[in-house]
């Protein structure tokens, strides 16, 4: 079954002119022979198409192919599954995966030219389209893999550049990445149902909105000083630009590709600011810097916080750490890990209130947008084994493997059918992403200029919870506007000014 799997690929490569998104004029000039494209024509958009001069049908034999991973499928055994099964399949042919066994955060526009780097990576949409930019990945052609109709377009847009007037893609989505709530089932209040279920739908109200979960932080912390309800650090942007958002702020605009227009600032944007600056009020001082990021997994697990916010790919180390933690107490493993995976629960985030007041009674609520990211694979320029890269991809972005995936790591698949199989949290994530919900990061290499600003910013913000009243650098809704506004110009000035 898996040679069929092979050489039905080789067969797929071998039809000769790929589209790609479109087609494109771009070609790498990677080792594998990545030279400009000879001419070939796209008969649909009438463009030439560089990969056609690289993915040429001819699967490379015996090549090892090195695979940059997730450091948290590497360590939950994942990857390693992955590369043996793909091994296995394509044995006849000499090709082998390994792991590329270096940082995650490669530098392939600097390290790719000198030979070291990986051949097939994967990362965000956002660090992946950095790479295309200087051509430093070859623009793929999508449109032959199995899984091109069982991805929606949203995703796929977050891996497409234009050049000239023609649009390619430059990565394979796998997965969607998007910040969840974490919460500890096993430390809510014994009396929830009765006192934290005002709609009576069987869900706590701390988890359906933030208000309820602002409300709860500062009862548990009033009742036992050592304990806290939701924390997380909020100098991060990515989990705190989502607060902005809700209320009309975004990063670029043009859905994320005018970069001449900034809208950290935009609409009421300055209330889910006051959100997360009245959020601050019920942590403590961690919440400032990363300390929280890093101690999150073991604090939940101690039980001294409630609640937490990161993404679904980590849902298997909080699992751990509280299973190590109930182990410490005497429990068996297999009775720990059954408690752990009951008492661990990662849901999406709750609602806003469209005032941005935390502390008003019964609000109208909004829906909680949130900065996502696709993940995926992608081939490095300089690799020596294109065609055998994207075999690797195919196989790595079929149905059993994506499944496989979000069953071990808890992620959301960007297979429609693999979601729809996983259900819940993938099933959930998905929605959101088609409804906008979450708000894909930009895929222009002027996003790296909005974290610095935005995360000064944010750390202000957190500081101002912890000042006297008469010290708080933002005293009021305005104030806090004035600030996103300056956040705003010197995003613009980085990158247009300061160059």
């Amino acid at each position: 079954m898996r040679k069929k799997v092979a050489i039905g690929l080789a067969m797929i490569l071998a039809v000769g002119t790929f589209s790609g998104c479109g087609g494109t004029d771009v070609a790498g000039a990677g080792a594998s022979g990545g030279t400009e494209n000879a001419g070939a024509q796209n008969s649909d958009a009438g463009t030439k198409n560089a990969a056609s001069s690289v993915f040429d049908g001819e699967l490379e034999q015996n090549v090892t192919i090195r695979v940059l991973e997730n450091d948290t499928a590497i360590s939950a055994g994942y990857f390693d599954e992955l590369i043996v099964a793909f091994n296995e399949a394509y044995a006849d042919y000499g090709i082998t995966a390994v792991d590329a066994n270096m940082d995650q955060y490669l530098d392939l526009a600097n390290d790719g030219p000198y030979g070291y780097g990986p051949d097939v990576l994967y990362q965000a949409n956002d660090i992946i389209m950095q790479y295309a930019t200087g051509k430093h990945i070859y623009p793929l052609p999508v449109e032959q893999l199995e899984c091109y109709s069982q991805i929606p377009e949203a995703a796929w847009k977050a891996y497409q550049t234009e050049v000239s007037g023609t649009t390619y893609c430059c990565g394979v989505p796998v997965n969607v990445q998007a910040p969840m709530l974490y919460y500890r089932a096993d430390l809510l209040p014994e009396n929830w149902q009765d006192e934290w279920d005002d709609d009576k739908n069987g869900v706590p109200d701390m988890i359906e909105n933030w208000n309820d979960m602002y409300a709860f932080s500062v009862a548990r912390h009033e009742a036992n000083p050592a304990q806290y309800g939701y924390m997380k650090s909020l100098y991060d942007v990515y989990f705190s630009s989502g607060y902005l958002f809700s209320y009309g702020g975004y990063v670029f605009g043009d859905n994320n590709t005018d970069t001449e227009d900034i809208g950290f600032a935009a609409g009421e944007a300055e209330k889910g600011a006051w959100v997360l600056e009245q959020l601050a009020g019920a942590m403590n001082e961690e919440c400032i810097d990363d300390t929280i990021t890093t101690n999150a997994y073991s604090k939940m697990a101690n039980g001294t916080y409630f609640a937490t916010m990161t993404t679904p790919d980590v849902y298997s180390t909080f699992v751990k750490e509280l299973v190590m933690e109930y182990e410490s107490q005497g429990m068996a493993t297999a009775d720990a890990k059954a408690l752990a995976e009951e008492n661990i629960v990662m849901t999406e985030l709750p609602k806003l209130p469209a005032s941005g007041d935390l502390t008003e009674e019964r609000p109208e609520l909004i829906d909680m947008k949130a900065m996502g990211g696709i993940n995926g694979y992608a081939v490095s320029a300089y690799t020596k084994a294109p065609n055998a890269c994207l075999a690797f991809i195919d196989f790595a972005t079929s149905y059993e493997m994506a499944v496989k995936r979000s069953e071990m790591l808890g992620v959301a698949p960007a297979r429609e059918d693999a979601a729809e199989a996983c259900g819940g949290i993938s099933e959930m994530l998905y929605a959101n992403l088609e409804s906008g919900n979450i708000v894909l990061m930009p895929s222009v290499q002027e996003v790296a200029q909005i974290w610095t600003p935005a995360q000064t910013f944010f750390t202000d913000l957190a500081k101002d919870a912890f000042r006297g009243e008469s010290e708080k650098k933002y005293q009021d809704l305005e104030a806090l506007k004035e600030g996103l506004t300056q956040v705003d110009s010197q995003i613009y000035d980085a990158i247009y000014t300061l160059k």
